[in-house]
């Protein structure tokens, strides 16, 4: 978890708004990764990211939704989901809408 933590990049991210109801013992995944998109390091990737924690008490189960600042959607229904399986999917997305990462990756790999 600590490694995903530190390669959170929000900067093709609009907005992050993370759904759970506090009391249902499948929040942990949902819980994680709010924590880690909501870390400085990652916040200073974008200021312009909103970040929402809707907390409810209605047994929902925990839902994350992204928005892309070209308009996509990612949806993650979290509760069967680990937290390294939400940051692994979300900085693939991240990644693959960044011209830049995909620049410097190959130069990297050259």
């Amino acid at each position: 978890m600590a490694a995903g933590r530190g390669r959170v990049i929000l900067k093709t991210v609009k907005d992050i708004s993370v759904q759970f109801c506090p009391f249902e013992s499948n929040v942990r995944g949902a819980r994680e990764f709010l924590a880690a998109v909501g870390t400085e390091k990652a916040r200073s990737t974008n200021s312009n990211c909103r970040i929402v924690a809707d907390v409810k008490h209605d047994e929902t189960d925990p839902v994350i939704a992204v928005t892309f600042n070209d308009g996509e959607r990612l949806v993650m229904k979290a509760a069967n989901l680990t937290t390294r399986e939400m940051l692994s999917f979300f900085n693939e997305r991240c990644f693959a809408k960044d011209p830049q990462a995909k620049e410097m990756a190959s130069k990297k790999s050259q």
